[in-house]
């Protein structure tokens, strides 16, 4: 079968997979106050609801943690279109839904498929990609997670007009357009050729390097610096034992495992998923409810998706610290003022429109518009930062033995902590109301400085370049200017012998000469081994001469 190898034409395929995110996300979210919805499942309790809505969060922690092994195994193409075989069995179940269990087993088993997507989709594109656009390109998920919640959103808005069942059974049923397109159009693209190097599938990794960075030319120069990295890395992981969970937790991994976890985690902690998932509960304590409301809520969702666009174009040439560190800052400012003004202009009541999970109403109609600005204003901040970023960054920072494994593990963090709050949330606008916003406002503050002090800059380096970074244990905030090929000169000037004597004679270190001045290589060295300590002093002296 021919096989297509534009990156922007697999990118735009493979990021289907966030699509199917999308698409379960506002699948809920149109419904949870909408009557027929409501009499159909016996009028949902909070925990109830959160329990619906947790559901999918559930089933991608669980696809998430055994999409690693699959992907390793498989290869990161096949897993991912198990992953939409997975997305179709689901919606069938969905959309057949005959009572709240069947409706909870039909989003958790779409939940595996999401897992499985969102943790392998950004590795296959990041391992394929080149790297002055590869932040563009993973950056392209979130951008299709955005069109996913959007487009499904309108959906389940224009079905939510048909009386009866019928009316979310359809939106739910459509949901398998997106899965089936995915599964079939990725038989037209590449596998992974970091991935098919590591099985010793040389000829076809190198075909595909040509054909993606060199128009086919096996010579050209930046196909020949890849093809030498990769060949490298592979030589280092065959000499070390198969990677499991525990081993991104020995020492040497365990720093970067924490800042991938984090990374995700604090992505959920942002507090987008409240005003996704539950928006209409939001705008219905604003005085936005009924068909005002959906309307209402839709602007965000399109906010969503415009806002996404800048972090495409300029996420390459501004950096991934710069972007997170003043959306977290930016999103931080949006939740308190929310927080504070509902605190100030509202008041309890008993139920509202029916709805007994909904306890807070803003009757003042300028405070109920300053609301409304200010969550659009949150969306507009996270959608160009913390949106895309997180999964480029993820998908960057971990050596090529880890990647889908780790992957796997941060994901799985990412959808353990968005089960928590879709299923906690419910309970937290009955019972603190404002104060939830206050809440997520104070954890956007404690990110800001997580960044700055914890993540490394990765922009414009390869992915083993990135390694080296970590290696050398450069303070995050200086990473940005560190010039790695100045390091490596001062290596040369210094001495031929890059590891100490002591390192040499008591761990049998191999040295060998580093490629386009790019990578450092060692060879069985133990975890407890840095072998870029003796770089220190270089990097010192390289900071200094700056």
């Amino acid at each position: 079968m021919r096989k297509a190898y534009s990156p922007y034409a697999l990118a735009a395929v493979a990021t289907i997979g966030g699509t199917l995110f999308g698409f379960d996300v506002s699948s809920v979210s149109a419904f949870v106050d909408n009557p027929d919805y409501r009499a159909f499942f016996g009028y949902p309790t909070d925990v109830q609801q959160g329990g619906i809505t947790a559901a999918m969060a559930g089933g991608s922690l669980v696809g998430s943690l055994f999409s690693g092994y699959v992907s390793d195994r498989i290869g990161r193409k096949n897993s991912v279109q198990c992953g939409a075989v997975t997305w179709l069995i689901g919606s069938i179940i969905q959309a057949t839904v005959q009572n709240m269990t069947q409706l909870i087993i039909g989003r958790f088993i779409s939940g595996i498929a999401i897992g499985i997507c969102s943790s392998q989709v950004p590795v296959y594109i990041a391992e394929i990609s080149p790297k002055q656009i590869r932040g563009r390109l993973v950056g392209m998920f979130q951008w299709a997670v955005t069109w996913g919640i959007m487009v499904m959103f309108f959906i389940s808005y224009g079905c939510s007009f048909i009386s009866g069942p019928t009316s979310f059974r359809l939106a739910w049923a459509l949901q398998v357009v997106p899965g089936a397109f995915l599964l079939t159009a990725l038989s037209f693209f590449p596998e992974s050729p970091r991935w098919l190097a590591s099985k010793d599938r040389w000829e076809e990794a190198i075909m595909i390097i040509s054909n993606v960075q060199g128009n086919g030319d096996k010579t050209h120069p930046d196909v020949a610096s890849e093809v030498d990295e990769i060949r490298e890395a592979v030589d280092i992981d065959k000499l070390s034992k198969d990677v499991s969970v525990f081993d991104l937790f020995e020492p040497g991994s365990r720093l970067r495992t924490f800042v991938g976890v984090s990374a995700q985690i604090w992505q959920q902690m942002t507090g987008i998923n409240v005003m996704m998932y539950y928006v209409v509960y939001t705008f219905a304590m604003a005085g936005y409810s009924g068909n005002a409301g959906l309307i209402s809520s839709s602007v965000q969702y399109i906010v969503n998706v415009i806002m996404t666009i800048p972090a495409l174009i300029f996420i390459d040439s501004l950096g991934r610290r710069p972007l997170l560190i003043t959306g977290s800052s930016l999103m931080a400012l949006w939740l308190f003022l929310v927080g504070i003004v509902m605190g100030i202009y509202g008041h309890y009541v008993p139920e509202l429109n029916g709805n007994d999970n909904i306890h807070w109403y803003v009757e003042n109609s300028s405070a109920a518009r300053a609301i409304i600005a200010f969550n659009y204003l949150f969306v507009a901040s996270f959608a160009p930062t913390w949106g895309p970023a997180v999964w480029i960054y993820v998908a960057e920072i971990f050596p090529m033995k880890q990647r889908a494994t780790a992957n796997g593990l941060c994901s799985a963090f990412n959808w353990f902590f968005n089960f928590v709050l879709a299923f906690c949330v419910p309970p937290l606008m009955k019972y603190i109301q404002w104060r939830t916003y206050i809440i997520f406002a104070a954890l956007c503050v404690c990110m800001s400085l997580h960044v700055y002090f914890m993540f490394p800059e990765t922009r414009l380096r390869t992915l083993e370049e990135i390694e080296m970074i970590w290696e050398a244990h450069v303070p995050a905030w200086k990473t940005a200017s560190l010039d790695l090929t100045e390091i490596v000169n001062a290596r040369s000037r210094n001495g031929p012998i890059l590891f100490s004597d002591k390192a040499n004679r008591e761990y049998g270190t191999i040295n060998r000469p580093c490629s386009q001045g790019s990578h450092i290589d060692s060879i069985a060295l133990p975890p407890s081994y840095s072998p870029y300590s003796d770089l220190e002093p270089l990097i010192s002296r390289n900071r200094a001469n700056e």
